[in-house]
């Protein structure tokens, strides 16, 4: 098979020199054919050598990774991200499925996100993955972001507010959405409460992370539990009680 082509994007010198010897030394299958220290440059190798991958640093000088991939002419590859941080733009990269390596490169999480793509090189989804995650950088309105969900069939890309619940099914999580069946996921519910809890979203239970914006009303009635706008019924705990009210009475949402 041929070899990966690949550039590296990095304003720092001694970083973009470590991880292309990095790459060199223990990532046979990925060949690095241009290295740019800033924005104007990487959009000069993505013309002149067409990669396939792209390492990609989120922060350099005036500009950010996410302006490199708002300017490319043609978004037919697959990214890395690199960072140095950890901020918010890593929570919106995991809301769109790709993959970041954090700074000084660990070889092990840099193996396993380049394993990651030689897996996924032909995958269609790749361009929509990206779209995706800079339409949820330049949307400051959460309620329109929309997260990609890795189903047995491939991804499905679903508007945030389109959810009503989430629901723990051992190591898979349930999505109840708006007008259509659920999404069965295969990862763990804690996952998406880490990347939902600043949508309006809320844990009231070991098996069930809701939508406040899709909650009818609260019953106190056998122990108290929720019913959402759908009319399903959803077990509360008993320590979930107190703060989910206060939520609900806050309005802040």
């Amino acid at each position: 098979m041929n070899k990966v082509k690949a550039i590296i994007v990095e304003d720092e010198f001694h970083s973009r020199e470590a991880l292309k010897n990095l790459v060199a030394e223990y990532c046979p299958d990925i060949e690095v054919l241009g290295l740019a220290a800033n924005i104007d440059e990487g959009l000069t190798l993505l013309e002149d050598i067409n990669p396939d991958l792209v390492f990609l640093d989120i922060e350099m000088p005036n500009e950010s990774g996410f302006d490199l991939l708002t300017k490319a002419k043609k978004l037919n590859f697959e990214v890395i991200f690199t960072t140095a941080y950890r901020h918010y733009a890593l929570k919106a990269i995991k809301f769109s499925a790709i993959d970041y390596i954090l700074k000084p490169i660990d070889l092990e999480e840099l193996q396993s996100a380049v394993d990651k793509v030689m897996k996924k090189r032909r995958d269609m989804w790749d361009n929509k993955k990206i779209e995706n995650l800079l339409s949820n950088i330049h949307n400051k309105n959460v309620n329109q972001h929309s997260i990609t969900l890795s189903t047995s069939e491939g991804y499905e890309f679903i508007k945030v507010s389109q959810i009503i619940y989430c629901e723990a099914n051992g190591a898979y999580t349930k999505f109840y959405l708006k007008e259509r069946k659920p999404l069965l996921v295969s990862r763990h519910l804690k996952e998406y409460e880490n990347l939902l809890n600043d949508h309006h979203f809320m844990r009231v239970h070991q098996s069930y992370l809701v939508n406040l914006m899709e909650v009818e009303k609260y019953l106190r009635s056998d122990g108290g539990y929720i019913v959402m706008k759908n009319g399903d019924k959803i077990s509360i705990s008993n320590r979930k009680k107190e703060q989910f009210i206060q939520a609900m009475a806050s309005q802040h949402f």
